[in-house]
């Protein structure tokens, strides 16, 4: 295998560190109540996937 011949520096090093940071998420539309969603996933909001329902969204029951 292959060895490099000197030490790379420590700024060289962080150079190519740079640009491997996390990005953020692409985010798209539901055609159905129109809030942000990530692509490809059922909508957290509404529960549609295109335009099928999966999840029937459930109520919060408040306790007294």
């Amino acid at each position: 295998m292959a060895h490099p011949k000197r030490k790379h520096s420590k700024s060289r090093r962080d150079k190519k560190r740079a640009n491997s940071k996390l990005s953020d998420p692409v985010m798209s539309v539901c055609p159905s109540c129109h809030q942000t969603k990530l692509p490809h996933y059922v909508c957290p909001h509404c529960g549609m996937y295109k335009t099928t329902k999966y999840v029937e969204k459930k109520e919060k029951v408040k306790k007294n």
